[in-house]
């Protein structure tokens, strides 16, 4: 894992992954918790977080993009869409950033 850190893919890696965590315990956890029960606090706290992370990961996503030459049409549009899909960060990763 300390592999990842060297280089702006590896750590877009990481922050894909993160992005995708906070992503999913948004919408699985913290969501229902705020109108099944009535409990907002655990979107007060998740919701910067999780915003933090996506303004992170899109600025990373065109950093990579254009240090890699990556096409718009054919990659980077599809790396920007996944963290707005639950899991497609995970998709992402696995079937187009672990490769490069």
């Amino acid at each position: 894992m300390i592999h990842l850190f060297k280089t702006k893919t590896g750590r877009l890696r990481i922050i894909a992954l993160l992005e995708g965590i906070s992503l999913l315990v948004l919408i699985f956890v913290a969501v229902p918790l705020k109108y099944g029960f009535h409990d907002p606090s655990l979107v007060k706290m998740m919701g910067p977080v999780h915003g933090s992370l996506f303004l992170l990961f899109l600025f990373s996503t065109l950093s990579v993009g254009v240090e890699q030459g990556w096409k718009f049409k054919e990659t980077t549009w599809k790396v920007l869409l996944a963290c707005m899909i639950p899991f497609g960060t995970f998709y992402i990763d696995r079937n187009i950033l672990r490769r490069l």
